[in-house]
């Protein structure tokens, strides 16, 4: 699997990409902790090991083999670990905060809270599928994984000097699971106890079946103070900073409008070789704007320094002037190798017009690809075909005979598509001329028993008309622009269609609720999915408020196929079994799928150094890059001369 930059991703949490709408709960929650939640591994293997009494010993674990990097290894090969501590960067989120708990449900969390909280391990942004001890300092299991201990190194510290103890890791996940976000339950759902050995030990024994990445991910959830949160009431929405023990503090908060961190100096573990040449910003600030146009402005007028862009027409069109002509902001991009994972517009199945079938793939024919990529994107997106886009997990072809062998049994149960045809979403030529996939689509739709009257495309049945709304971030202006053509060909079919902009707040809320018809979301993927499928797909979470579940998927297949993904015994069959879940996801058009692209796209104030090595699964601007002394003060006199001529 790959690991995510997290340190990058918490920069703005309330954009996912500005040609894709954000889903701000999952983005905001997950991508603001060091919770590696998609970082999932499929198979735990001994890396440099030391045999003991029921389990061998690891400073690190690897899907497969020896991880890369030895027990003896003094920091990863993608930083500079004599990188210069100081300087401030500035950043931009978008919409508004009103918390500093990213973990429930309440609130809108503010960017940046991961930079708090250690994990018990933590991943390299070099290799898809390796974990290395953070607050643990080695890794204990048993051939046949059914547990894990941990221990805790000796000098772990909360910010407030006292150490990080067993009862913290325990307290964590208890709280974690039970009062935190879905995703929890979810993801951890196959633990059956977690127990204190002694002072430094802690067991995670897991419940029967095979499940072979549990022993990694248990090390991933955020560690909390039992101390702090006993005194404070976790459920609620608070914007008093909390006790960590990561490697920045809340310096200062104005609420709603910036949140500044400060690195800590007596961070217990900066020179861990996992930390060495890391966090390298003595200050970190998040300022909020309330829409992408006014923060791409405010980033060329210098108001904060480095920027993600998402928007292929603000690449294209806006990224020009003497900043840039003389050199003051370097505009950049950079190739990563991650996988994509599914975007699209996802149709609410609890809303009864999508139950069928076939209505979900008369809406897909109305949306227009090769002319919005061409038209509105400068071409710069590749059509997404695969909800594992871009990695070998992706279905191709026809199934294979491992693939076979797990979807036979749900013949009948299943499209047959799936066992035919590879799937391929709806094209056109680009040229808006869309009738031919719209006489698809009108006959798709007469045989779900839709009609039409008097333009309008109603139930026969009930009389009543076909409505499709829209939700959509009122922070991201130009999405509807993008929506715009798909709505017309829409409302060619007699759908009609309203656009329903809302604050960050109500988005939030409504997509909790799975209160919407359809939105634009985004479920990314790792090279190794496990536990965290269950999250996004399966009947359970169709159920929980606040899960992934978007689609409200509640199919008894699925559910299977999820459980042969969590119990792939090798390489193989975690490949078949994505494979398969792929299809059938795929042949049920759940989602219109949109768009992915392949490199970072990255402008900022030529005041930064970076290390010569780039890790392959991660910009790693927040953790790895530095402030330079010589180029600041350069840029500071370039500018100054600039501002007088």
């Amino acid at each position: 699997m790959a690991p995510i930059d997290w340190m990058a991703l918490v920069q703005s949490p309330a954009i996912a990409r500005y040609d894709d709408p954000p889903r701000r709960r999952a983005v905001a929650r997950l991508w603001s902790l060091p919770l590696a939640a998609f970082l999932l591994l499929f198979a735990l293997l001994p890396a440099t090991a030391e045999e003991v009494a029921g389990g061998t010993l690891n400073h690190g674990i690897a899907i497969h083999g020896d991880v890369a990097y030895p027990a003896d290894f003094s920091h990863f090969a993608y930083v500079d670990p004599e990188a210069p501590k100081g300087g401030e960067v500035r950043l931009a989120a978008i919409g508004t905060f009103d918390s500093l708990n990213a973990f429930l449900l309440k609130g809108v969390p503010a960017a940046g809270l991961g930079f708090l909280f250690d994990t018990l391990t933590t991943g390299s942004y070099d290799e898809p599928a390796s974990e290395y001890g953070l607050l643990a300092e080695s890794i204990e299991v048993p051939d046949d994984r059914s547990w894990v201990i941990f221990t805790l190194r000796d000098e772990a510290r909360w910010h407030d000097g006292t150490p990080v103890t067993v009862e913290d890791v325990i307290f964590s996940f208890n709280l974690l699971v039970e009062k935190g976000v879905p995703f929890y339950r979810a993801y951890y759902a196959s633990v059956a106890a977690v127990e204190a050995l002694d002072e430094r030990r802690v067991k995670f024994t897991f419940s029967e079946g095979m499940n072979r990445e549990l022993p990694v991910i248990v090390g991933q959830f955020p560690i909390l103070s039992k101390a702090y949160y006993t005194e404070q009431d976790f459920t609620k929405v608070s914007l008093d900073p909390p006790l960590g023990s990561g490697p920045y503090r809340v310096e200062r908060v104005d609420p709603g409008r910036s949140i500044t961190y400060r690195r800590d100096p007596d961070y217990w573990g900066k020179d861990l070789p996992v930390n060495r040449g890391r966090y390298n910003f003595d200050r970190i600030q998040f300022d909020y704007y309330r829409d992408t146009t006014v923060a791409l402005e405010a980033f060329k007028a210098h108001e904060y320094d480095q920027r993600r862009e998402n928007s292929s027409k603000f690449w294209a069109t806006s990224y020009e002037g003497s900043q840039f002509d003389e050199g003051l902001i370097v505009k950049e991009e950079i190739r990563h190798e991650i996988p994509t994972g599914m975007q699209g517009f996802v149709m609410n199945t609890r809303n009864p017009i999508f139950r069928d079938r076939r209505v979900r793939e008369a809406i897909a024919y109305a949306f227009d690809f090769e002319w919005t990529n061409k038209t509105l994107f400068y071409g710069a997106y590749t059509r997404t075909k695969s909800y594992f886009a871009n990695s070998e997990l992706a279905a191709a072809g026809l199934p294979s005979p491992a693939e076979l062998e797990l979807l036979e049994p749900y013949r009948g149960k299943i499209p047959d598509e799936v066992f035919t045809r590879e799937y391929q979403p709806p094209t056109t030529d680009g040229s808006g001329n869309v009738r031919a996939n719209l006489r698809q689509a009108a006959k798709l739709l007469r045989e779900a028993g839709w009609t039409v009257e008097d333009g309008k495309r109603v139930d026969p049945e009930t009389g009543e008309p076909m409505a499709i709304e829209f939700l959509l971030y009122r922070g991201d202006p130009q999405f509807e622009r993008i929506i715009g053509a798909f709505r017309q060909n829409l409302e060619k079919l007699g759908i009609e269609v309203k656009l329903y902009p809302v604050d960050t707040a109500q988005y939030q809320n409504r997509v909790d609720d799975f209160d919407y018809d359809l939105i634009s979301a985004t479920v990314p993927e790792s090279l190794s999915p496990g536990n965290e499928q269950r999250d996004f797909w399966s009947s359970i979470a169709a159920d929980t408020p606040g899960s992934r579940n978007y689609i409200g998927i509640k199919d008894p297949v699925v559910d299977a196929l999820i459980e042969k993904i969590i119990a792939a015994s090798d390489r193989e069959a975690l490949i078949a079994a994505c494979r398969a879940l792929d299809r059938v996801l795929l042949w049920n058009h759940y989602v219109v799928l949109q768009w992915h692209i392949r490199h970072f796209r990255v402008a900022y104030w030529s005041k930064f150094s970076r290390p010569e090595i780039r890790p392959k699964y991660a910009l790693g601007f927040l953790d790895t890059w530095w402030v330079d002394p010589a180029k600041e003060a350069a840029l500071e006199g370039r500018e100054s001369l600039l501002e007088t001529e």
